[in-house]
């Protein structure tokens, strides 16, 4: 592959042609990657890891970005908060953004931190008028900023505002409506809220409008009984494809990748995993009778 070759540009309010089946980045995996080029069609890293003027990791990124297309993946934009956007943040993000010429941008629909402190925790939003038309207006200065549609991505929770006046699904819609922004769908996400506030998560799927979709997460998420979270660090459960699968009857052809943040396996284990994200892509397009193309909204 060459990482020069980039997605086309979209129409108006439309997603981007998919990428395939991608990997989170991460450094135990580096060498390997590099040296073995394995049958991923595209890595996703972490932007905070690499906005750095120098050093190895970058080093990892430029020769691995030669081979692979490269999606950029942020935690820290806190787009919700009500601080101002963070200055620094965007220049060095910029700065990335020139390096590495990635297929596209992405972060959270949350709020990292508040009067100057970061929190580190990916935090929801009260879903409400004002707070939809001030996170509108902060995705608009940053996509001017960048010169770029980006994606923001729906976050697991535990807690919920009595001040909301939507469901979290009718924010997102609307959010990527009026912003014009494009969503980083987290399936994993999704099945965790749904269990922690006992919603039906194909409700879910069934409000986000089909052409704002540009990118898939899957991942693995711990279970403590009276609550389910995010984790990162383990494999993907059957209930989680389960809902791959119907987000794929939905929405199509969409880039789709895994996320192992901690507890990392050897790389054929996450390469397993993508195989079955693969089967189950492949089946749904059989059952389907597409050639794995968007449906239409």
């Amino acid at each position: 592959m060459n990482a020069a070759i980039r997605p086309s540009a979209p129409a108006a309010g439309g997603a981007l042609r998919s990428l395939g089946f991608g990997l989170g980045l991460r450094p135990p995996h580096y060498s390997q990657i590099a040296e073995t080029r394995p049958n991923v069609d595209w890595f996703e890293v972490l932007s905070e890891n690499y906005m750095v003027p120098g050093g190895r990791p970058l080093d990892w990124l430029d020769r691995i970005r030669a081979d692979y297309p490269i999606a950029m993946h942020g935690v820290s934009l806190s787009i919700g908060s009500i601080d101002p956007l963070d200055e620094e943040h965007l220049v060095q993000l910029q700065r990335l953004q020139r390096r590495v010429q990635p297929a596209w941008i992405s972060d959270h629909l949350c709020w990292t931190g508040v009067a100057g402190a970061n929190l580190h925790d990916l935090l929801p939003l009260p879903y409400t008028e004002p707070t939809l038309a001030h996170v509108v207006e902060r995705v608009g200065q940053v996509q001017d900023r960048l010169g770029c549609r980006i994606l923001l991505e729906n976050v697991s929770s535990y807690v919920s505002y009595p001040s909301s006046q939507m469901t979290e699904w009718e924010f997102l819609a609307q959010v990527a409506q009026q912003a014009d922004c494009l969503i980083l769908l987290d399936v994993n996400n999704i099945y965790v809220s749904s269990v922690n506030h006992e919603f039906d998560p194909l409700t879910y799927l069934d409000a986000i409008p089909v052409e704002r979709v540009q990118q898939i997460h899957l991942a693995g998420h711990e279970n403590r009984g009276d609550l389910i979270v995010d984790t990162h660090d383990r494999p993907i459960i059957d209930p989680v494809w389960r809902l791959y699968e119907a987000a794929r009857r939905r929405f199509g052809d969409v880039s789709t990748m895994i996320e192992r943040d901690a507890d990392i396996p050897p790389l054929p284990e996450l390469l397993a995993e993508l195989d079955l994200a693969r089967q189950i892509a492949a089946r749904v397009d059989t059952d389907c009778g597409r050639d794995g193309s968007r449906r239409a909204a």
